[in-house]
This record gives C-alpha cells, sequence and structure tokens, in this order.
C-alpha cells in the first residue's frame, strides 16, 4: 500500500465504522425522536476521531494475528 494510502484508508474506513455504528447506537438508546439527526451527529463527531485512533492502534496487531492464523491454517493443511 503507497504511504499515503495507508494514512487515508484507516481515516475512511473509521468514518464509515463510526457513522454506522452511531447511527445504529442512537436509534437503540432513543428510537427516533425528533433531535434524532442533531444526537447522531454530535455522537459521530465525537466517535470518529476515536475510531481512526483506534484503527491506527488495530490494523498493525489485526495484520500479524492474521498472518499467524493463516499460517496456522497452513500448516495444518487447511
Amino acid at each position: 500500500m503507497p504511504p499515503k494510502a495507508a494514512i487515508i484508508q484507516p481515516i475512511l474506513m473509521a468514518g464509515v465504522m463510526a457513522f454506522l455504528m452511531t447511527a445504529l447506537i442512537t436509534y437503540l438508546n432513543l428510537g427516533v425522536p425528533p433531535d434524532y439527526l442533531a444526537r447522531w451527529m454530535k455522537a459521530f463527531v465525537i466517535a470518529w476521531p476515536a475510531a481512526a485512533i483506534a484503527a491506527y492502534i488495530a490494523i498493525p496487531v489485526a495484520r500479524r494475528a492474521t498472518g499467524r492464523i493463516v499460517g496456522w491454517l497452513e500448516a495444518k493443511g487447511y
């Protein structure tokens, strides 16, 4: 992955995930009150930066874990 893409991709991925998850959690907690959109957007604005930071931490861990799992599966003949 090119260096610029390695910086941009986790931010975009985190944005999509935060957008969808805050919509769902806001709906589950509140239903659809008249100010649903405002509450959802407030949650999203808080969640996106947190999700981006989490992505930068989680992606290397997930890559290493994936490599180990795939190596284990291949060693077992799967």
